[in-house]
């Protein structure tokens, strides 16, 4: 079965990773470098169903809200998962609009009431373009050209924490030994044999019972998102574990450079094929047997080429 890799299915098999509590776990205690992620209560992060609408009419259904108890306190977490071509600029004001609607729910379901602190929110965008997220701010006031004096005070303030995954080197995610620095490494492997080592540690990783709709959505994710980007017009099976994925990928995948080589040749031998070259000529260029040149010929209706003409020689007269 060949998958077309859409956008909507990258950001949907991501949700569907980080709708797991040990993703996000991770995902905090590797990539979020502060004090106070060290006193939070892991035991404690639920989910939050989340389907509110923002100003263009679109549900943000992408993004994945999780809420978790730091102290006595309750805090929550925003994932908004970014895998637009071209950097957003405006990603500040985009998220300063999603909080408000987060907030705003949270006041609408009565789950913050008058009189009560509105919990505060860690605002993550985790982005995996080719393209490093550089000079679009942080900080909306950084998107805020200069105000007079005394307005300052009434600017809006937020900041969001950027999770950019080109941005680490392979030594460091290799040192993280963890789920979210595995999938931020088979991101940018390009090799069968090194999808392979990290599926086999993922493999290792995942393997108590209780893990298996994570190792069920890293599969999705493997079958649907990554090989079919990584391999395009090629045919990907539908997986049911990682074992399967792990199976073919050390059987299929390797001959799949042959066969791509061997189609370039034969598009050079057509090539020639269409010039009239001889298959003396085309076999010097490409390597191939005069057999494999005719079966080639053959199956594409080529003629073989004629014998190059040669003028006949005039008689000598007698005098």
């Amino acid at each position: 079965m060949k998958y077309t890799v859409r956008m909507g299915d990258k950001d949907k098999s991501y949700k569907l990773l980080f709708s797991h509590a040990q993703m996000v776990e991770e995902l905090l205690r590797d990539f979020v470098r502060e004090d106070w992620v060290k006193l939070i209560d892991f035991s404690t992060l639920r989910k939050y169903n989340n389907s509110f609408v923002s100003d263009d009419l679109k549900e943000r259904f992408d993004d994945v809200i999780w809420t978790v108890k730091w102290g006595k306190q309750r805090l929550y977490i925003y994932i908004l998962i970014e895998f637009q071509s071209g950097i957003d600029y405006f990603m500040s004001v985009r998220m300063m609009t999603y909080l408000g609607l987060l907030y705003q729910d949270l006041i609408m379901s009565e789950k913050a009431k008058p009189g009560q602190k509105l919990p505060p929110v860690l605002p993550i965008v985790l982005y995996n373009g080719s393209q490093r997220w550089e000079n679009a701010p942080l900080d909306i006031r950084d998107a805020i050209g200069k105000s007079p004096r005394g307005l300052e005070q009434y600017l809006p303030q937020l900041r969001y924490l950027l999770i950019d995954e080109g941005h680490y080197d392979n030594h460091e995610l290799e040192s993280l030994k963890s789920l979210v620095s595995a999938l931020f490494q088979l991101e940018r492997q390009q090799t069968p044999e090194d999808v392979c080592r990290i599926i086999t540690t993922l493999i290792d990783w995942l393997k108590s019972p209780e893990q298996q709709s994570l190792r069920r959505a890293f599969t999705v994710w493997l079958g649907r998102v990554l090989l079919p980007g990584r391999y395009p017009g090629e045919s990907i099976p539908e997986f049911h574990d990682l074992q399967e994925v792990h199976a073919m990928l050390s059987e299929t995948v390797k001959s799949w450079p042959a066969q791509w080589m061997a189609k370039g040749i034969e598009k050079v031998a057509l090539k020639m094929l269409a010039k009239g070259k001889s298959f003396e000529e085309i076999a010097e260029v490409t390597d191939l047997t005069i057999d494999q040149i005719k079966a080639v010929a053959s199956n594409n209706k080529f003629c073989e080429p004629a014998a190059p003409y040669k003028a006949a020689r005039k008689r000598k007269t007698a005098t």
